[in-house]
């Protein structure tokens, strides 16, 4: 069982910066891929970015991509979500998941077995 808890969502204004954490407890935290999902208020939770267990392979939405970076410290236990040039519409609930074994493409909810509790990011134009 991993449990997960997302920090360092906030208000902030266009064009801004954010990085959220995701910091996982339970064993073998590096077995696993790591993703973010976000879900803006009357819309369907949405894929931002995954990373590999070894943190060497990344991918992006196309919404986002150029703009955030996803990484993973193993010996933390942790992932981040660096976010940059933020636009109003990035305003959402930020979510991780984990994903055990390898990425493989995995982008919709249903591929991901735990889940963090979420983080609100307010982007204010």
């Amino acid at each position: 069982q991993v449990q997960l808890v997302e920090s360092g969502g906030g208000l902030v204004q266009a064009g801004g910066s954010l990085t959220l954490s995701c910091v996982a407890s339970g064993p073998s935290f590096s077995l696993y891929a790591m993703g973010w999902f976000r879900q803006a208020a009357g819309k369907e939770r949405e894929f931002i970015t995954a990373i590999s267990w070894s943190g060497n392979y990344t991918h992006y939405a196309d919404s986002v991509k150029g703009r955030f970076t996803n990484s993973r410290d193993n010996a933390k236990n942790a992932v981040y979500l660096q976010m940059n040039s933020l636009k109003p519409e990035d305003t959402a609930v930020y979510y991780c998941a984990a994903r055990r074994g390898l990425f493989s493409g995995a982008i919709m909810g249903v591929d991901y077995d735990y889940w963090g509790q979420g983080t609100q990011v307010t982007v204010s134009s």
